[in-house]
């Protein structure tokens, strides 16, 4: 499908947010990380917000031109830093983020380092850390159109992706876009399954030089 796409900036903060907010109240793994319906409405938007900051400054946000949904993308050099790829903010990122957003929920600080920890390194690669759709656009393509022109650049740069999805509906879609799941799942204790998944480039469309 044909969606208008252009890279957001920190003027589209409060679009960003508000659209990973909505997208991802219901999902399995905010669910475990916020377990209480009412404390997730009042605390969840903060979590989403810290994660847009960091996109904005350290990667790059892609925003259909109609606001109805966004991709968060960072790119990780093969030389990561110590502790893995999935934690830009460094290793005390983790716990500076649940100091600045539930300081009493120890879940916000596990998430992030459990992702961490089965991030790949060694290898350069374009992370989809997270891609929100507003809820009534759901199920119209959205996410595939705002995903292809970047995995369009990895396969002409021969850049490989990675992503963890964090339900079923997701994994599938990215299983049709050419991820695979790397190793097992990850199983949050007590708690729903992620699947990290890679995407090698597909070297018949890469440019040679």
């Amino acid at each position: 499908m044909g969606v208008a796409i252009r890279v957001a900036d920190g003027g589209d903060r409060e679009l960003v947010v508000r659209l990973l907010d909505e997208a991802f109240q219901n999902d399995p793994v905010s669910g475990w990380v916020f377990p209480d319906p009412a404390h997730r409405r009042a605390t969840h938007h903060r979590l989403m917000a810290a994660f847009a900051d960091v996109v904005l400054a350290e990667g790059r946000v892609d925003l259909a031109e109609d606001g109805s949904a966004c991709a968060l993308w960072l790119d990780v050099p093969a030389e990561d830093h110590e502790g893995g790829g999935g934690e830009p903010q460094g290793e005390d990122g983790p716990a500076q983020l649940r100091a600045a957003v539930d300081p009493d929920n120890e879940r916000v600080e596990l998430i992030g380092r459990l992702t961490a920890d089965v991030h790949p390194s060694g290898r350069a690669h374009a992370y989809l850390w997270m891609i929100a759709v507003s809820p009534e656009r759901q199920g119209e393509g959205l996410g595939s159109a705002l995903m292809e022109p970047v995995l369009d650049r990895c396969d002409r740069e021969g850049l490989a992706a990675y992503l963890e999805a964090s339900n079923a509906r997701s994994r599938d879609l990215y299983k049709r876009l050419g991820f695979v799941l790397t190793g097992g799942p990850l199983d949050l204790p007590d708690g729903p399954r992620m699947w990290p998944m890679w995407r090698e480039p597909r070297s018949g469309q890469q440019v040679t030089s």
